[in-house]
């Protein structure tokens, strides 16, 4: 089924526009979601351990402050789930409305919580609630804002157009590790203070834009075709799903890595470079000259997915990883700008070919029925398997090993081994029909 045969009376030029909006949607929403659940993967390398578990030595604070990290992770899952099974028979229009909103007010709490020297070891409570508040809705928002896209797009173009929705993880770290980096440049003491509530704060403003432009959005045509052709459906989307578990097992576990990367070098590389000499202000510099980059990198590997395939292009990152992370480590180490810099890009090029063709990948394993349930809990157990512990895990194997980064390599080099494993095993899906309420997988 095509957005042509859905679209109703719309003009071909109509439709265009059409599909445009949804894409600018999509791609500005996921901005400013991962703007807000990524900043915290930064603050909390840098900033949580020293301001909410100053009380500990700083490799046991640095621990802690990722625990934190990880328990928005635990929560994606559920609020895949939950907004999933709505979005599958409410509509992923308004769910994407909801999941914004509870991620802006999540955001925008975490800059005004009390220090610890106000209200003791609550301050790192409610740090740890809101931070569940955000995986909650970033779990709710990936896949709404995925299937817009893919559902409003024409057949082989679907790979570049939910990517945009992907391209919005690296433009909202982006943003946020700028935002971060700008506030760094304080003193010590008022960075730590107040500076790093203000990005933080700034969720507010992002929060309003976001939702003047998603309201303006209209629904997807294949979801509403599927509700008038299913009305007398009474099967919850998530039994659905669950009696062919094979999808949401190849969905998540061949994207695992992905996430494992991404998380690596979002929260453990940085403080590594920073602990090997760089200065903070110039490793946050050089993460988001990364991310600037990923933007085109990530659109220019859906771009090729749609041409070659998700599976070759995916596969080639994993394998890029695997020769690269010693060499790119060994940059980081340097403290040294310039090659530091080189190592995120190196990093950003084999995560962009991992992470570029997902939206389309994960979605296409399901039917439309079932879509957003489907491809919402894939997507977030392959964050929660692949990224939710990671930082603590990474920074456990490096300090057990007297800073070793051989047994951190190791680790990735593992992910990257199982994500390649059930991408083999798997079929090819650019060519799979939307309309079929069980596409082959």
């Amino acid at each position: 089924m095509t957005v042509t045969a859905t679209a109703g009376t719309m003009s071909a030029t109509q439709r265009k526009t059409e599909v445009r909006r949804v894409i600018l949607s999509s791609y500005l929403g996921s901005t400013i979601e991962f703007y807000d659940f990524l900043l915290y993967a930064t603050a909390a390398s840098l900033v949580f351990g020293p301001v909410f578990f100053a009380d500990l030595d700083p490799l046991a604070a640095s621990i802690a402050s990722m625990g934190t990290f990880a328990a928005g992770y635990v929560a994606r899952p559920l609020g895949g789930i939950v907004f999933g099974h709505f979005g599958d028979t409410v509509g992923r229009k308004a769910m994407l409305l909801i999941s914004m909103t509870v991620m802006g007010i999540a955001s925008f709490a975490i800059g005004l919580i009390p220090p610890p020297e106000m209200i003791g070891s609550w301050a790192a409570v409610i740090l740890v609630l809101l931070r569940v508040c955000q995986g909650l809705a970033v779990g709710g928002e990936w896949g709404g804002a995925a299937l817009m896209s893919l559902e409003h797009a024409e057949s082989g173009k679907r790979g570049f157009a939910a990517a945009f929705t992907n391209a919005g993880a690296p433009t909202g770290a982006l943003l946020g590790t700028l935002a971060l980096a700008a506030v760094s440049l304080l003193p010590d003491e008022q960075f730590l203070t107040w500076g790093w509530r203000i990005p933080f704060l700034i969720s507010a403003f992002m929060l309003a834009l976001g939702l003047f432009i998603r309201s303006k959005v209209s629904e997807s045509p294949l979801f509403t075709a599927a509700l008038k052709e299913s009305a007398k459906e009474t099967a919850p989307p998530i039994v659905t799903i669950l009696k062919r578990p094979r999808a949401v097992v190849v969905a998540s576990m061949s994207c695992i890595a992905s996430f494992g990367m991404q998380t690596a070098f979002t929260t453990f590389a940085i403080t590594y470079a920073v602990a090997s000499g760089a200065q903070r202000s110039d490793a946050l510099l050089a993460f988001s000259f990364c991310q600037f980059c990923a933007i085109f990198l990530v659109l220019g590997s859906a771009r090729l997915s749609d041409r070659i395939g998700r599976r070759p292009v995916m596969l080639a990152g994993l394998g890029a990883m695997i020769l690269s992370v010693y060499p790119l480590f060994l940059l980081l180490s340097t403290g040294q700008f310039l090659f530091i810099a080189l190592a995120f890009v190196g990093y950003t090029i084999c995560h962009s070919a991992t992470y570029g063709p997902m939206a389309a990948f994960i979605s296409e394993q399901f039917g439309t029925r079932a879509r957003y349930t489907g491809a919402s809990l894939g997507y977030q157990l392959a964050t929660l398997i692949g990224a939710g512990f990671t930082p603590v895990i990474l920074a456990s194997l490096f300090a057990s090993s007297g800073k070793s980064i051989i047994p951190v390599g190791l680790f990735i080099i593992a992910l990257c081994v199982v994500s390649a494993v059930f991408l083999v095993a798997t079929k090819e899906s650019k060519d799979n029909d939307l309309s079929a309420e069980t596409p082959s997988a």
